[in-house]
């Protein structure tokens, strides 16, 4: 089934904004703890206000894990350019009946300021339920869109972007409805299982009674420090998921993923778009290919993400090279061959995945696979030209199924003193 899941991209390598954790004064959900000699256990805390010890007077820095933290307040919203985080969480709200404009603009008043708070390793506002506690921050991300629903449910049908069009059908599709969509959507990630879980517990005690949650889905990728030296992570097939992903360095970064302020609406001014896809992978089916069949499948080398016409994992693909036999070295429906943006009118995506897993099927088929997430300034002009090409004929098709799908306008992130859509629910 076409899909641009795979597609020759790499998750970010910009690091997350770091700072440090907050010492012992002040309010903070988290104790700071480290290395104790070779135990590498350590206690304290601060925040009274919140019914937390007083940390001890030498308390020791956290590990570099727990302390990196990501910046809530900026340019752009965080967990776009962030390098991937190893716990995920995906989560899809619709307003409540009768909830319209100013319920959603209490609601996002609430989530931005809890959202400020636990990225910075401190309390919940309110009702803080101890689950991370002992962490850091442990570099969490907090991410929230409006999906095409949310308009017309608060009476802004005439600033919803042209670009929030539903997208087109595709023939890979065998969408869920019920677990697609929603009026609000919210991204959470950090490198930390507990922190990333109590952020999700949070939003949802937030929402209240003004929206209800329409899905949820659970992702991971590989945890910070467990390879030799930092690398491309792989996917649940094995393989090296992600090589010319745009970076922040790139001159046309910008162009390509975020809103510029020329824009319009004018409330999307350094937002993006993001499309979500639940996207099982047939790993039974995938399993019983040989290493030589799957590479020809993907166009890459499965030891080191190499293309097949040679070089190591960053050196451009000759899609003109032939064996002795006059044949393709790439084969023409190779993944990688088909996503690349010179094969796609230049088309690009800044893709941020998950992997998942759900259990094992009666059958004992494993649902398991990736919770694709792209961003672009316009999807028009990202996913979905891809999306037509790996439907026209990608080898990979063949291994997966698109089981949801969302699309969400992300907008630019929130000054000191605002929230999050601030711009669009106030304007």
């Amino acid at each position: 089934m076409p899909d641009p899941s795979l597609s020759e991209a790499r998750t970010p390598d910009a690091p997350v904004t770091r700072q440090p954790v907050p010492g012992t004064s002040g309010i903070s959900r988290r104790a700071l703890i480290g290395t104790a000699g070779a135990t590498g256990l350590a206690l304290g805390a601060a925040g009274g206000a919140v019914g937390y010890a007083a940390a001890p007077a030498e308390a020791t820095p956290l590990t570099s894990v727990g302390s990196d933290r990501a910046m809530f307040h900026g340019k752009h919203q965080p967990g776009i350019t962030d390098g991937l985080q190893a716990r995920g969480h995906l989560v899809a709200f619709d307003l409540a009946a009768g909830a319209g404009r100013k319920e959603a603009a209490a609601l996002l008043r609430r989530w931005s300021a809890t959202a400020e708070r636990l990225m910075a390793g401190e309390a919940a506002p309110h009702g803080d339920t101890d689950v991370a506690r002992d962490a850091g921050p442990s570099s969490l991300t907090v991410t929230f869109g409006f999906g095409h629903s949310f308009f017309g449910r608060t009476g802004l049908e005439k600033q919803r972007p042209t670009a929030l069009d539903p997208l087109p059908a595709f023939s890979s599709d065998r969408l869920d409805r019920s677990r697609s969509d929603g009026d609000l959507w919210v991204q959470i990630g950090a490198n930390d299982a507990l922190v990333a879980f109590h952020a999700l517990r949070a939003i949802q005690k937030d929402a209240g009674s003004a929206a209800r949650v329409r899905w949820q889905m659970n992702g991971f990728n590989r945890s910070p420090g467990a390879t030799a030296h930092p690398m491309t992570a792989r996917n649940l097939m094995g393989q090296l998921d992600g090589t010319r992903n745009p970076k922040p360095a790139d001159a046309d970064f910008d162009r390509r993923i975020f809103v510029p302020t020329s824009g319009e609406p004018a409330w999307m001014a350094n937002g993006s778009y993001a499309v979500v896809r639940r996207i099982r992978m047939l790993l039974d089916d995938w399993e019983k290919l040989s290493l030589p069949d799957q590479e020809a499948v993907i166009g890459r080398r499965k030891a080191d993400g190499a293309p097949l016409s040679g070089g190591g994992e960053t050196t451009p693909m000759d899609l003109e090279k032939a064996d002795a036999k006059g044949e393709y070295v790439v084969p023409l429906n190779a993944h990688a061959r088909i996503t690349r943006p010179d094969q796609n009118g230049g088309a690009a995506m800044l893709r941020r995945p998950f992997s998942y897993h759900d259990g094992i099927d009666a059958d004992g088929t494993p649902d398991a696979g990736l919770l694709f997430i792209c961003w672009q300034a316009d999807p028009l002009r990202g996913f979905v030209p891809v999306q037509r090409k790996l439907d026209r004929g990608d080898a990979l098709s063949k291994y997966i199924r698109h089981e949801t799908s969302g699309l969400f306008a992300v907008p630019g992130g929130a000054a000191k003193g605002e929230y999050v859509g601030q711009r669009l629910l106030e304007g």
